[in-house]
């Protein structure tokens, strides 16, 4: 018998008795058993918070970034071994491929958003600095900084791959420890990955544990340091939430609850339209992969009345050709629920719903399963309800069956069609399929706040299109009310959710060293080398260079508008630039000002500087006249390095002021400098 063992404190713990049965979805059989009694919950907080929390955090936001590279690459090349033990979730291939690749492709998108979005630094800028003095001497910045906590991960039985990964992804590139406790029905799976976790030597020790069974004590050893995040029912994450430890130290506690996620269909989408299509088979799709088990899934199908029977016969066709059984066998196209007891549940919410809905399609008590059947393992029939009077008794606003079931409901005009949308009293995701951009404004205007998410859906993107129910790292996953309220993901605003805001106020140097950044104002040093030959390693924040000045001609405007072609009549006709209210004569263009900067300020010799690949936040602060006097000031800005590259990302900050000394233009250059300790490499 295979015994689910618990990673604790850097060691892998077997209970010795409390076990309950993990059931093979398919045949019934037991597949593993599970208990965590004997855990230190306790031991376990502390582990995290000394050892893992002093791993990651030794670590900057791009060195984390790599690590998670480096487990995802480990991973897909175990990714067999996950697949054969999908199986016994009830899992068909499509329902495994989510799961498992999707789950280490949330840490790829994390690895390459940390080394694109992030600093190579410990601390994230958040925001530009605010200027809260009259000349600039002490300025306000929001700084993250990573809690020194651990995260505690309550992850549901539906997801037990993706559902670990797509939280630890934003976890430990915060450089925060994580203790995963996933749950029990499929916990197996989850229990594989996380071995193959720690085989990989990839992660620092402490970062990750792992709790397989109960949590006994743990939620209430929290303090405000450490965060949960909780995916699950909302019944059971509002209990969790309002534990008494969780409200006194008000422990950060994000929750994504399942939740009675719509799509509407637009009354221009008729059936001889491709939405109409679109909109039928993502209504299967949505009821059919991983069985309907999704906290995404489309539970109210929200359609124009005078297309209900259309609908309705279009999705029943379409759900007639769905084999439901043993995934093993290539014809099935849906497999199980993850267990017996939520076949059970399912059951129990359709015969609810079915007092104020009629079933259109399935039994929801019976299903011919191919290679299997429904007494040993937890299969269903996809089931279609319909509802003719949503505005009056309606359960399918408030009671989810959390399996492949949906409920067509109809309306009369968009209004009615948002109201019935939020009526779900807030949910992870709603989506529109229409043809008609001004239909499918007037629903997200109406319904947007009800949702985490809104995907719209027409011809022009459907094929490139991730679908109504599929969460993507690069945006959030989470929604109002009965959603849980809270968000996951998101890209980089995910990782703040590990972080403490905090907003520092001093002067711009004492700023400048704390973030790694030039602030405006701060002190700049000089340096005996032109800044464009000096290694990556040589520069540093806050050397400046000061150029000569060079003074702006007639001849110079009227030069670069023949080579530009830019013949604008502010710097081509004197008259028409003295009527225009900014001007007092010709200008000179701004883009020569940009082009006669770098004249100014770069080294043409060959030197570390490889290249310059762009520009921001440029702005043209006051008109150049014929006469005025230009000065540059060049500022190391920022620094990322990019690791096992051979060079560095430079930024400087560019100041171009008058004879007056006022400041003409500003904005950022981008550069590419080489290492002087690692050779330069193109992979």
């Amino acid at each position: 018998m295979n015994i689910l063992k618990s990673f604790a404190k850097g060691q892998w713990h077997q209970a010795t008795d409390g076990f309950k049965n993990c059931n093979h979805a398919i045949t019934g059989q037991v597949v593993a058993q599970i208990s965590s009694a004997g855990l230190d919950f306790s031991g376990m907080l502390d582990y995290g918070r000394s050892v893992g929390q002093k791993s990651l955090q030794k670590m900057t936001f791009h060195e984390r970034a790599l690590m998670l590279k480096e487990l995802a690459l480990y991973l897909l090349s175990r990714k067999k071994e996950f697949y054969a033990l999908s199986r016994a979730t009830g899992a068909t291939k499509v329902d495994s491929w989510i799961d498992i690749e999707g789950g280490i492709g949330t840490l790829f998108v994390y690895s390459g958003k940390g080394r694109r979005e992030l600093p190579d630094h410990h601390i994230l800028i958040d925001g530009p600095p605010e200027h809260i003095s009259p000349n600039g001497t002490f300025l306000g910045q929001h700084i993250c900084t990573s809690l020194q906590g651990v995260a505690v991960h309550i992850n549901a039985f539906n997801f037990p791959c993706w559902g670990m990964l797509e939280k630890l992804a934003p976890t430990l590139l915060a450089g925060v420890p994580a203790i995963v406790k996933p749950a029990s029905d499929t916990a197996y799976l989850t229990e594989l990955m996380f071995q193959a976790m720690i085989e990989s030597g990839v992660l620092p020790e402490g970062a990750v544990q792992l709790i397989c069974g109960s949590t006994g004590n743990l939620l209430d050893e929290l303090t405000c340091q450490d965060v949960v995040a909780f995916t699950g029912s909302a019944s059971t994450g509002q209990y969790l939430k309002s534990k008494p430890n969780i409200t006194a130290n008000a422990v950060r506690f994000t929750m994504e609850a399942d939740s009675l996620n719509c799509s509407i269909l637009t009354p221009d989408a008729t059936p001889d339209t491709p939405e109409f299509d679109l909109y039928v088979k993502e209504v299967v799709k949505e009821m059919t992969v991983k069985s309907g088990q999704k906290c995404t899934a489309i539970r109210r199908a929200i359609v124009p009345a005078n297309l209900m029977d259309a609908v309705g016969d279009a999705i029943s066709a379409r759900l007639a050709k769905i084999t439901v059984g043993d995934p093993a066998n290539e014809t099935v196209r849906m497999g199980a629920l993850a267990s017996k007891a939520q076949q059970t549940e399912v059951r129990e919410r359709v015969a609810e719903l079915a007092e104020t809905c009629d079933i259109l399609y399935g039994n929801p008590d019976h299903i011919e399963a191919i290679d299997g059947n429904d007494q040993d393992g937890a299969f269903i029939s996809p089931v279609l309800l319909r509802n003719n009077t949503p505005f009056g008794e309606c359960l399918a606003h408030d009671v989810e069956a959390f399996g492949p079931v949906s409920t067509l409901m109809p309306y009369d005009s968009l209004e009615q069609a948002a109201e019935l949308a939020n009526r779900g009293q807030g949910s992870l995701v709603g989506s529109v399929f229409g043809h008609n951009d001004a239909n499918i404004s007037e629903v997200v205007n109406r319904a947007a706040c009800f949702h985490g998410r809104m995907v719209l859906i027409n011809r022009d993107c459907a094929k490139e299109s991730s679908g109504h129910g599929s969460p993507l790292p690069h945006l959030v996953h989470g929604g109002p009310g009965r959603a849980g309220g809270g968000e996951e993901m998101g890209g980089i605003r995910g990782v703040k959710h590990y972080m403490q805001r905090t907003a520092l106020q001093g002067s711009p140097t004492t700023l400048m060293r704390i973030t790694e950044k030039y602030m405006p104002k701060a002190k700049t040093t000089s340096t005996e080398k032109h800044p464009f030959q000096l290694h990556y390693e040589e520069l540093q924040v806050g050397q400046a260079l000061t150029t000569e000045s060079r003074t702006i001609t007639l001849e110079d405007i009227e030069d670069f508008a023949n080579l530009s072609g830019d013949r604008f009549y502010a710097h081509m006709d004197q008259e028409a630039a003295e009527r225009n209210p900014f001007f007092d004569g010709r200008v000179a263009h701004g883009y020569f000002i940009v082009s006669m900067a770098a004249g100014l300020f770069v080294a043409p010799e060959e030197g570390p500087v490889l290249a310059n690949y762009g520009l921001d936040d440029l702005r043209f602060t006051e008109p150049v006249y014929p006469g005025d006097e230009i000065t540059i000031q060049l500022t190391c800005k920022q620094k990322s390095y990019r690791r096992g590259k051979g060079y560095g990302e430079v930024r400087w900050d560019l100041q171009a002021t008058n004879q007056d000394d006022v400041v003409v233009a500003a904005y950022d250059i981008l550069t590419m400098v080489a290492s002087n300790t690692e050779p330069f490499s193109e992979d």
